[in-house]
């Protein structure tokens, strides 16, 4: 059987992993080099090119598909990367034509977490699902909004960012030059300058004071622990990402929401309250529908996987 291999590369500010995964979603080998240290995209691509080499040798060029890349501010229509401040090169990159022509095989180059959303619809927790929302909190909020089983893009290839709506009003100065947006709120970012703005303003005892450096997980441990202060914490930020939340299943009416990323990892200490609020800010038509799901998709590998089924 020919073209039954897909290659996954998932292009990330300071690693690039890439994997050979099959129609099941299995990864067949994997591995990664750092995204940095290259003067331009074309070196880039050289060293990518000789990792990927080790990694694909013995298996016939005829047996892949294609290659799918995720990346950073990735435009699937263009193929290009536009002006990702997290990546090395300024400006726009034709990513998937460079690598396109240096592995002569077919590629298709999304955004990370549209990436993503595609693996949670091929491989994951929203196979057989034709509307859902995909949610990664991570260092920042990435989204992928799927509506009548297929991704949204918009009519220039950015659409479904609500990282970048704005949770709160006049809030705190974003990456992106505005205010308030929701990823400087639910973000592992997020909840760590929660903590730090309001250990500044108030006296509340927490083990939380004596963590340097200060970091999302050590909230959740905390949080685990009974810690008063992080428990707070944990119900300040869900309050903000259930109330996003409501507005967005306003626009696509969603059956699941699947979030994905170390924040999400909170589980029940985030997710109770991120239910609660979500719901009291639900149009009565919505509430009690929509379905909040952690990923299936394994933390190591969901994004060699998401990029890998953009090929198919």
């Amino acid at each position: 059987m020919t073209q039954e291999l897909a290659l996954g590369i998932d292009i990330g500010g300071t690693n690039t992993a890439f994997g050979i995964v099959n129609r099941r979603g299995e990864i067949i080998a994997k591995g990664k080099m750092p995204t940095t240290g290259h003067d331009t995209p074309y070196h880039y691509i050289s060293a990518l090119k000789q990792r990927l080499d080790e990694v694909t040798g013995g298996i016939s060029h005829e047996r892949f598909a294609g290659v799918g890349i995720g990346a950073p501010n990735g435009n699937f229509y263009t193929g290009e990367i536009v002006f990702a401040p997290n990546l090395p090169w300024q400006g726009v990159v034709p990513m998937a034509r460079i690598i396109s022509e240096a592995l002569n095989l077919k590629a298709i180059l999304t955004n990370d977490a549209n990436a993503a959303a595609y693996g949670e619809m091929t491989y994951g927790a929203a196979k057989g699902m034709k509307d859902f929302i995909l949610i990664t909190l991570g260092t920042g909020v990435g989204s992928g909004f799927v509506a009548n089983g297929s991704l949204i893009y918009g009519h220039d290839g950015f659409a479904g960012e609500l990282g970048h709506v704005i949770a709160v009003r006049n809030g705190r100065k974003c990456g992106c030059g505005r205010h308030g947006c929701l990823e400087r709120y639910a973000s592992a970012t997020g909840i760590v300058q929660s903590a730090t703005e309001w250990m500044k303003e108030r006296n509340d005892a927490s083990i939380l004071r004596d963590e340097h450096p200060l970091t999302a997980k050590a909230i959740h441990e905390a949080a685990e622990k009974g810690d008063k202060f992080a428990l707070e914490l944990m119900e300040y930020t869900g309050m903000i990402l259930g109330q996003t939340l409501a507005d967005a299943v306003a626009i696509t009416s969603p059956e699941a929401i699947i979030f994905f990323g170390g924040l999400a990892n909170a589980g029940d200490l985030l997710f109770t309250h991120v239910r609660t609020h979500m719901e009291d800010n639900l149009l009565n038509i919505y509430k009690n529908k929509v379905k909040l799901i952690q990923s299936a998709l394994p933390d190591s590998d969901a994004a060699i996987l998401g990029a890998s089924a953009l090929v198919w």
